[in-house]
């Protein structure tokens, strides 16, 4: 038996009356996740325990079946594992986004921040903004790190877990009542559009009608993460295939295997076949029990506030991920149970993370089962089926019994 989780990173959402008063999964032309509904177990999972922050930290380690009042020490943390930085017990990891603020001559706790993404900004340009900061900030205090696309690391030598605001909670919204309270950071942060907004790069990126990354950000602190391995905890040899840091990090804490992708980068064109394909040889092939893909599209599209690009982004995972696992998991004549959800809804009307429970579907292969019901928000409502604690869906998708 094979194990297979496809996770749509922010795939739902709320009703829109542009969209007829539907979601934009339950609009989207999903034909195979559809098909697969009528097959399946569908239900509610809430993955954000109560009290906790609506990330794609914490609704990611629980699907892993890591309750995260227990594991989550931070997200930046996280991300270090992916990028491979040993941190000292002493040290705080910060996430350090580069973002767009307003290009204009108010001062810069009067700013707009405008893109948390700076126009889905590329690993190399960021890599060379990133660069800049570096010389002029970096101190035997304050370390920085590349990581993906706007998504950066900063690592503070014996610093504190301060509370930071996460860039995509306040797009449009002037930057001032959250910025941090700690001096060093607000000032950094400060000094950072003061190297970046007229660097050469961005110059370009305006003429080319790109967002101008202008600006760094810092959120997500926290300490090292002690994730238990995923293999002792489950039985079970799993292999992460994502483009996202985070994601990766949880599988280094977890001790699982990264699969990189060519051509994965997060962004709505994203290689969403090769991570199908990737996913069926490392379970058909490479002596893997279990596959998590990870599609961080939808989500971005909802902090965007694009309701053509999420539901573009859901017709990819639709065709381009689920239908490819299926038919090539199918004519290998392998058994194998297949869990589908997002980790958190990423509204359109409030382009951030909610905490309201999210629909899952579970496939098994082996039953052959008809139902009229589809996959979405409203029928996995009415289907009476609640998971209340969202880290114990791995428990249903790993159990031998069928469903």
């Amino acid at each position: 038996m094979k194990y297979i989780v496809v996770l749509g990173d922010g795939m739902a959402d709320e009703p829109l009356e542009t969209l007829e008063m539907k979601t934009p999964l339950e609009y989207a032309n999903t034909p195979t996740m559809d098909a697969l509904a009528g097959k399946s177990e569908i239900g509610l999972a809430k993955t954000i325990p109560e009290g906790m922050k609506p990330g794609s930290d914490t609704a990611n380690l629980a699907v892993l079946g890591y309750y995260p009042k227990k594991y989550y020490t931070g997200r930046s943390p996280l991300e270090a594992l992916s990028i491979g930085v040993d941190m000292k017990a002493t040290d705080i990891a910060l996430r350090c986004n580069i973002v767009t603020v307003s290009d204009d001559d108010l001062p810069y706790e009067e700013k707009t921040i405008i893109d948390h993404s700076s126009s889905e900004i590329s690993t190399e340009d960021a890599a060379i903004l990133l660069d800049a900061v570096k010389k002029e900030l970096e101190n035997d205090v304050y370390k920085y790190y590349v990581g993906t696309s706007y998504r950066h690391l900063t690592i503070w030598d014996k610093g504190n877990v301060v509370e930071l605001t996460p860039p995509h909670d306040i797009l449009g919204k002037v930057i001032g009542s959250y910025l941090p309270k700690e001096t060093a950071l607000k000032e950094m942060m400060k000094k950072s559009y003061d190297i970046l907004n007229n660097h050469p790069l961005n110059i370009e990126r305006a003429k080319k009608g790109l967002n101008k990354a202008n600006s760094i950000w810092f959120w997500g602190a926290g300490t090292r993460p002690a994730l238990d391995s995923f293999e002792e905890k489950t039985g079970k040899k799993g292999a992460m295939i994502s483009a996202v840091d985070l994601l990766k990090g949880i599988a280094v804490g977890a001790s699982m295997t990264n699969i990189i992708v060519e051509g994965a980068d997060g962004t709505l064109h994203t290689n969403y076949e090769g991570k199908a394909r990737a996913a069926v040889k490392a379970v058909l092939k490479d002596g893997f029990d279990f596959v998590y893909i990870h599609v961080e599209a939808p989500d971005e599209m909802g902090h965007q506030g694009s309701i053509p690009n999420k539901i573009e982004a859901i017709e990819s995972l639709d065709q381009k991920v689920i239908k490819l696992v299926k038919e090539e998991m199918d004519a290998s004549n392998e058994p194998y149970r297949m869990l589908i959800m997002p980790d958190h809804p990423t509204p359109i009307c409030c382009r951030t993370h909610t905490s309201d429970p999210v629909p899952y579907m579970l496939y098994d292969s082996r039953v052959d089962r008809k139902a009229s019901w589809l996959y979405n928000e409203k029928e996995a409502k009415n289907s009476g089926n609640y998971v209340a604690d969202g880290y114990k869906m791995i428990n249903k998708l790993l159990t031998d019994d069928a469903i």
